[in-house]
């Protein structure tokens, strides 16, 4: 499936049930999330800002798309890599299995983080079946390099995240100033995905520092109950 030069903005989503393989890159923004769909439509590359919140794993669920577009990028050795990618518009995830070694290694051996990718036009849309929606339009990504990035991290190796993206302090003032609306926390969070990714990271990042943890079929993160001394 082509995808054309024009973008059609007032297609609807569609709704498909399929397999999502997610593989964690260690970058040098940090950690970030590459997914690839598998549905009845095909298989696409989904580099969603939604999916930097969720471990690396293999999820059952039903998808949302709103655009499939062909997107080419160069890559260090001087050519062009095309892929089809899939943008997300929602999802709904049943269940999550870990990946095989050969599933990790299904993924090309060189990974473009998104803030490093050049913004593009807009991607075209393949409307059918419509599905009702109302997710808002995500900024674009912030632009901090347009060369690519190498995972040199042995799959199953959980690298810690550099400096880029980890959270500004832990003084009430700077968390205030991260999560803005969101402060003060709750017991469970829902974080706003539109955001920036930058602001994205190191929010998912000082979550994890504060005791929280993602209920993947939620979309929500809860604080963990403090162990009682004996």
């Amino acid at each position: 499936m082509a995808g054309t030069s024009a973008a059609e903005k007032t297609a609807s989503p569609i709704i498909v049930p399929g397999q999502l393989v997610l593989r964690t890159i260690h970058g040098r923004n940090g950690k970030f999330n590459v997914g690839k769909l598998e549905c009845q439509l095909g298989k696409f590359t989904i580099k969603d800002a939604e999916l930097e919140q969720y471990p690396e794993g293999k999820y059952q669920g039903e998808f949302v798309l709103r655009y499939i577009f062909l997107k080419g990028y160069p890559v260090s050795d001087g050519s062009m890599r095309f892929e089809m990618r899939a943008n997300l518009d929602g999802m709904t995830l049943f269940g999550i299995d870990r990946l095989s070694k050969a599933e990790a290694h299904s993924f090309a051996p060189q990974e473009v983080d998104p803030l490093d990718e050049e913004v593009g036009t807009q991607p075209a849309a393949t409307p059918a079946k419509p599905a009702r929606t109302s997710k808002p339009a995500r900024p674009a990504p912030v632009q901090a390099s347009a060369d690519p990035l190498v995972d040199t991290t042995p799959f199953g190796v959980d690298a810690s995240p550099p400096a880029a993206v980890a959270a500004p302090g832990s003084t009430e003032d700077g968390d205030a100033g991260l999560f803005g609306t969101l402060w003060p926390l709750g017991e469970t969070v829902q974080l706003d995905s539109t955001i920036d990714r930058r602001t994205l990271r190191a929010q998912i990042a000082r979550l994890g520092t504060l005791g929280y943890t993602l209920d993947y079929k939620t979309q929500e993160w809860s604080r963990q109950a403090e162990l009682q001394p004996a």
